[in-house]
């Protein structure tokens, strides 16, 4: 487990991942697929904005700093079986 002082490193594949989206967001013309690309990354990022503070709840035992509202809205009950998804994958145009 990385140390908390040590830097963020993409790994070999999503740095390949990185770059084949960089190729097909520098070869799309096309304003339409340009915002929905920028949809989907967006949604992406906030996605996994709310799955690593609901991972840093986790562990560290914390209360979500908006209550129960942030709670219900961004993170999946304990009892739910689905999880978010973290793994940086997303489907694309």
């Amino acid at each position: 487990m990385p140390r908390m002082s040590e830097p963020l490193a993409l790994s070999l594949g999503q740095k390949f991942e990185l770059e084949r989206m960089t190729r097909m967001i520098d070869s799309t013309g096309d304003p339409q697929s340009l915002r929905g690309l920028a949809k989907q990354l967006l949604q992406a990022w906030h996605t996994q904005k709310a799955a690593t503070e609901w991972i840093m709840r986790q562990q560290l035992g914390t209360p979500s700093q908006f209550g129960g509202l942030a709670r219900s809205a961004a993170v999946p009950s304990r009892e739910s079986s689905s999880q978010p998804n973290v793994n940086g994958s997303m489907d694309v145009l």
